[in-house]
């Protein structure tokens, strides 16, 4: 029975094996190969390290294929050294249309738009206690135009415009 519980102490003390070490570091070049093809604006919105940063850029300078993968070898290795690989991956899920980031964001702006149509300058302060850089006269003067356009029934894209607004807002408050 005690040789029994010394081998699973023992294998508790070994860590992760050889295997899930490579499973773990494909999946980092994976993120690194999805970073690739990210334009400046997207990287820069991205939480990474100045080093990750030049590692990107000098990748797609790069066009040999060799050359190529062995750059994403050593992508992936900045990757595992960075703070928070997983906020950087739901970093990138939001950029990808379609994904459950995206789409996420994408109904809470519609919900924060609806309500504030709705309910006015009430919803539009919690808005500012959940995004507190939100720029509140800007934000209260689109609120305004949209309720204007439903009053009226008339679509002149005002509600579009504060989507876009909230939109942005919601994916810097979420960063």
């Amino acid at each position: 029975m005690t040789d029994q519980h010394n081998d699973a102490l023992n294998e508790e003390d070994l860590g992760p094996s050889k295997s899930q070490i490579k499973r773990e570091m494909h999946a980092l070049q994976e993120v690194g190969k999805r970073m690739l093809d990210l334009s400046d604006e997207q990287l820069d919105a991205l939480p990474v390290s100045d080093t990750l940063r030049a590692a990107i850029v000098e990748s797609r300078r790069i066009r040999k294929h060799e050359a190529r993968r062995r750059h994403l070898h050593y992508v992936g290795k900045v990757l595992r050294s960075e703070n928070d690989p997983e906020a950087i991956e739901r970093g990138l899920d939001a950029f990808v249309a379609g994904s459950e980031e995206h789409t996420r964001r994408h109904h809470l702006a519609e919900r924060w738009r609806d309500r504030m149509i709705e309910e006015g300058d009430k919803v539009v302060g919690e808005f500012i206690d959940y995004c507190p850089v939100a720029d509140v006269q800007h934000l209260r003067n689109l609120v305004r135009n949209a309720r204007r356009d439903v009053e009226k029934q008339k679509n002149t894209g005002q509600a579009r415009k504060l989507f876009r607004a909230l939109r942005e807002l919601v994916d810097e408050a979420e960063q």
